[in-house]
């Protein structure tokens, strides 16, 4: 499995320094995202898992300080490291910016390879600072992959379930941000209840993807464990949408809606090289049932 890239999403509307940065960022091996405007900002980042923004204040629709103040209002944004791009030097344009949360402030023309550095420890200390999701606050990326590593190394039998949520992406398009999480928080909640009911007392509750949950259990408990989620969440799933559309939502063709499958990978299943291995297995489980 191919490890993902860090992603940095560039906010420019001076279109040269833009694919500038773009190219010189891709070259550190980062996936970058480009935005001219602040709204377009605004929708890549809930579309996307970014570790830093690099922002210019100046914008044709909003300005820099007003896409911080609407990332930091937003859970799954409101940690991300911002780092404003501009050339005015003021100091209170200064301090405004870091009212706001941000994280540096590099006034132009700068030297790109202290840019670069600047971007570097900026995602490093947001790394270290939190590896938990934003949206349900479960663990995920080093906690997550910790866990699973010790499952390499020990001799104790283990299982995993993982529940992958589907149709996220068309719901947020048709209901928004604030809804998609609220949906997220509830499956959250009804997997931790299930866990706490009929788990064990050290069972891991996480994320192997934004939209994918995992829990490690023991095969005892599993199979009941994976009957009592699903069967709550499918129950709830009429809820997650407006009482408008509650009716009509399930009869309308050619359109996807949020459902989920399931896997479940055992120790007894066979032997895993690495964390990758396991990974690619864990996932391959939900499409042979």
């Amino acid at each position: 499995m191919a490890e993902t890239k860090t992603i940095i999403l560039i906010v420019e509307d001076d279109l040269d320094l833009s694919e500038m940065l773009s190219a010189y960022f891709k070259v550190q091996d980062y996936e970058v995202l480009t935005a001219a405007w602040g709204k377009e900002a605004l929708e890549l980042v809930q579309h996307h898992n970014v570790a830093l923004v690099m922002l210019d204040i100046r914008l044709p629709d909003i300005d820099g300080y007003e896409v911080c103040r609407q990332m930091r209002l937003q859970r799954r944004t409101q940690n991300v490291p911002i780092i404003f791009l501009t050339e005015k030097r003021d100091r209170i344009d200064k301090l405004q910016g870091l009212e706001l949360g941000v994280v540096d402030y590099i006034t132009k023309p700068f030297d790109v390879q202290e840019l670069r550095l600047r971007a570097r420890n900026a995602i490093s200390r947001a790394g270290r600072q939190t590896s938990s999701n934003p949206v349900t606050e479960l663990p995920e990326s080093e906690q997550a992959d910790q866990r699973l590593n010790e499952l390499l190394i020990t001799d104790d039998a283990w299982a995993i379930l993982l529940i992958a949520i589907k149709g996220m992406s068309e719901f947020r398009e048709s209901y928004g941000f604030v809804a998609a999480d609220d949906v997220l928080r509830a499956i959250t909640m009804m997997i931790k209840n299930a866990v706490r009911e009929m788990g064990g007392q050290d069972d891991f509750v996480g994320h192997l993807a934004p939209e994918d949950f995992m829990v490690i259990t023991s095969p005892e408990k599993v199979s009941t464990l994976r009957s009592r989620i699903t069967t709550r969440i499918n129950q709830s799933s009429e809820y997650f949408y407006p009482l408008r559309d509650r009716e009509t939502t399930h009869h309308k063709p050619d359109v996807e809606y949020i459902s989920l499958k399931s896997g479940v990978l055992q120790s007894a299943s066979g032997e895993y090289a690495d964390l990758d291995a396991l990974k690619a297995a864990l996932l391959a489980s939900t499409e042979a049932t």
